[in-house]
């Protein structure tokens, strides 16, 4: 399946209290500093890396196929996959809120520990169900229900803390690492996925006392890895919001860190992160979304991509398992082959990202991703398609993806100004997160009520839309330029 993920970075432009103790932050009367150590960013941007890896190994358990082909065990239907996908996109309807709310708190890490704490938590109670259908409590039916649920309460909290972590990470990355950096932490993340999910697809598809059984024990293992995983924030450097707004108010001029400075060896961090000012009129980027026309073109582009990803991608595992009737772990060895493309290509594209920029990646990469649906339609279960066509596909996929994600973030961060961040990043997954639930959910029905035809008429409209997605893109050229530092 290709589908996006959204990982990004920024600097740090407020002073932060007591580095050694992250969970600590500042009061609102604490006094600002321009300058942050490199010592306290390097901890950060590493505990984040681990964050990364653990939360791919919960990510496992409680989506992608592994959830898929539970549901598929349990003989749910083409509108249920389009649920299944719709859920989560839905769910960043509510990051507006989430982001007014976080912009009140005074700590971004207990604001995510007290959010993802509970929105992982609550899969324990899929794993009870599935415990209780294996004695017969439940029914297959109720067991789906259980299961939507969850993800709907799981993925409206998430909505509620995601700009707030967008926009903590945002501010820790220094400007001219951002490609670098998410591309190796990305990298990482796959390559956890790349060995993870062939184990679990395996130890599902072996369990003794069934698959449904086996899906039970593996999201009870993917649970722990997602609560330590929230842990490893513990040793980021905690940011108040109210004192990063207040800077960013207070002052009459848009700031930039620029945390490597022309004179450093690239990848290097250089002593402490400083804040040169901006002092042409220009440069000065307006506080309200709707006067910001690269940030709308950039929504125009976000939502109408989102939509045609969502229009198809809910139903390439579907495919596997349901009409070619696949074993999950053939499926998950297929989709660790895209992991694992992606996780090569990262690095590549990070570095491609800082040179060249990320909308032209963008346009090319986003022209091979539209062809994806047209690919699908000539697979099938003939012994060359499953040896060869359907893992250069998977291939394919990944290692284009990976300057998809990569590239998206990179310049949602460079087009939202740092005052009020998460706000800009809230509203982007808002109308990404209605746009790809509309998606999904279409292209559900319409595969439930035509049948096989549909699903490939599915495939071509969605291909079709993926390229004039681009047109935003490709007419504003100037979209994301990286801002001159006068100074």
């Amino acid at each position: 399946m290709d589908s996006s993920q959204i990982e990004t970075g920024a600097p740090l432009s407020i002073e932060i209290a007591q580095i050694a103790s992250p969970s600590t932050t500042l009061s609102p009367t604490s006094t600002l500093s321009p300058r942050i150590p490199k010592d306290a960013i390097r901890t950060s941007l590493r505990a984040s890396t681990i964050d990364g890896i653990f939360a791919a190994i919960f990510s496992i358990g409680t989506g992608g196929v592994l959830l898929g082909n539970f549901l598929v065990e349990l003989d749910a239907s083409p509108i249920v996959f389009g649920m299944l996908a719709s859920i989560p996109m839905l769910a960043n309807l509510f990051q507006p809120i989430g982001a007014y709310l976080s912009e009140r708190s005074t700590s971004r890490f207990q604001y995510a520990l007290g959010i993802y704490g509970i929105a992982r938590l609550l899969w324990l109670i899929l794993v009870i169900g599935i415990i209780s259908f294996s004695w017969g409590g439940l029914n297959s039916n109720q067991l789906v229900v259980l299961s939507l649920l969850i993800l709907v309460c799981s993925h409206l909290l998430g909505g509620l803390g995601n700009a707030s972590w967008l926009s903590w990470i945002a501010m820790l990355v220094p400007r001219r690492l951002r490609g670098r950096y998410f591309g190796l932490r990305n990298s990482l993340s796959n390559l956890t996925e790349l060995i993870s999910l062939p184990i679990a697809g395996l130890a599902v598809s072996h369990w003794y006392g069934g698959t449904i059984q086996g899906y039970g024990v593996i999201l009870l293992l993917s649970i722990i890895f997602g609560i330590v995983s929230l842990g490893c924030q513990y040793f980021q450097v905690d940011i108040n919001p109210q004192l990063q707004n207040t800077y960013y108010a207070n002052s009459s001029q848009t700031s930039e860190i620029q945390s490597d400075s022309a004179a450093n060896e690239p990848g290097e961090i250089s002593e402490a992160i400083s804040l040169p000012q901006i002092p042409t009129p220009q440069n000065q980027i307006d506080s309200s979304i709707w006067k910001n026309s690269n940030f709308l073109v950039f929504l125009l582009y976000f939502g109408l991509w989102t939509f045609a990803i969502s229009l198809s991608a809910p139903f390439f595992n579907f495919y596997l398992l349901d009409t070619l009737n696949l074993d999950v772990s053939w499926v998950t060895f297929y989709n660790s082959l895209r992991s694992g493309a992606h996780m090569l290509m990262l690095i590549v594209w990070g570095r491609f990202a800082d040179k060249i920029g990320n909308r032209p990646i963008l346009i090319s990469t986003g022209i091979l991703i539209a062809v994806i649906p047209w690919l699908w339609l000539r697979m099938g279960s003939s012994p060359l398609d499953l040896w060869l066509w359907l893992p250069l596909l998977h291939i394919f996929i990944g290692g284009n993806w990976g300057a998809i994600d990569l590239c998206n973030n990179n310049l949602q961060i460079e087009i939202a100004p740092l005052k009020n961040q998460s706000i800009y990043f809230a509203t982007a997954a808002a109308v990404a997160g209605a746009s790809g639930a509309l998606g999904a959910t279409i292209g559900g029905f319409i595969a439930q009520f035509a049948g096989s035809f549909g699903i490939e008429e599915v495939f071509i409209v969605s291909g079709i839309l993926r390229l004039a997605s681009l047109v935003p893109l490709i007419i504003k050229k100037d979209l994301g330029s990286k801002v001159k530092l006068v100074g």
